[in-house]
């Protein structure tokens, strides 16, 4: 499989020390932040270049442009720096997050803000990269409303989708759409202490057998539906953060979707709801 890893994974780690881990578990692909850890915020983007290649890793993206879809204020602005800062340091694309605070967002606001970051991010030779959030306070839940918009904006050119597993299951969407899909993240949550509508990114731990979001299920159907980009690990709980051995931790998910990934349904733990 084609894995990749979020710096998120392991927020504790500086730049340099993250990308020799990506190279100790074999990855060649890496997102960095501008949130946790900031890396766009403290580490000059020629030396996140430099670093990167000096060790064969690609940066596949900067997360995140926040909130994408309300093109007001200084986000005009803050789009351009974040787009100057991805294309300086080497990273193919950038990762768009829609308001997530209860809002409504009319679709013809998100499609005026495709359409005006198409060619901030084409003058760059960016990707864009929308990730639907599954939250019920999200103003763009699903994938399949993100591309009913990118196709508005005439922006199917510039804009692919992000697949969350997490987020996936949270909506409640069952449709795949691997022609429109640029990356998958992935994380589980194993916790029965909470219900899908009230899961959290707090609770998004590394996948293994306990997880609830059939993260198996959800990343054969988008092989089998022909997806080949790369699989990201984005595990936001601090549980994972605080590990005294993440690295091994992480090889041990690896090896666990890699495994699971090439069963059948039947091997597969049933998932909880």
């Amino acid at each position: 499989m084609d894995f990749a890893v979020n710096h998120i994974s392991v927020p504790k780690l500086p730049f340099g020390d993250f990308v020799a881990m990506a190279r100790r578990l074999g990855v060649s692909r890496i997102e960095i932040r501008n949130d946790i850890p900031d890396v766009v915020g403290t580490v000059p983007a020629a030396a996140v270049r430099a670093t990167a290649s000096a060790a064969g890793v690609e940066i596949l993206s900067i997360n995140a442009l926040y909130p994408f879809n309300v093109w007001s204020g200084d986000l005009p602005k803050r789009a351009e720096a974040l787009a100057d800062y991805a294309a300086e340091c080497g990273a193919k694309a950038l990762v768009m997050c829609p308001l997530n605070d209860g809002q409504p967002i009319p679709q013809e606001d998100i499609v005026a803000a495709l359409k005006a970051m198409a060619p901030i991010l084409q003058e760059r030779s960016l990707t864009g990269l929308v990730e639907p959030l599954g939250f019920p306070i999200s103003s763009l839940r699903t994938k399949r409303a993100a591309i009913e918009a990118i196709e508005v904006a005439d922006g199917a050119e510039v804009y692919r989708l992000v697949h969350d597993t997490f987020h996936h299951h949270l909506a409640g969407e069952t449709a795949y759409f691997p022609d429109w899909t640029g990356l998958v993240h992935i994380s589980g949550v194993t916790t029965t202490d909470v219900d899908v509508p009230d899961m959290l990114d707090a609770h998004r731990v590394l996948v293994d057998a306990d997880d609830r979001l059939e993260n198996l299920s959800q990343i054969r159907s988008l092989a089998a539906a022909g997806y080949r980009g790369p699989f990201s690990f984005e595990p936001f709980a601090t549980e994972v953060h605080d590990l005294a051995d993440p690295e091994g931790a992480l090889r041990d998910s690896m090896s666990f979707v890699r495994a699971g990934a090439q069963r059948g349904p039947s091997n597969e733990r049933r998932a909880r709801p």
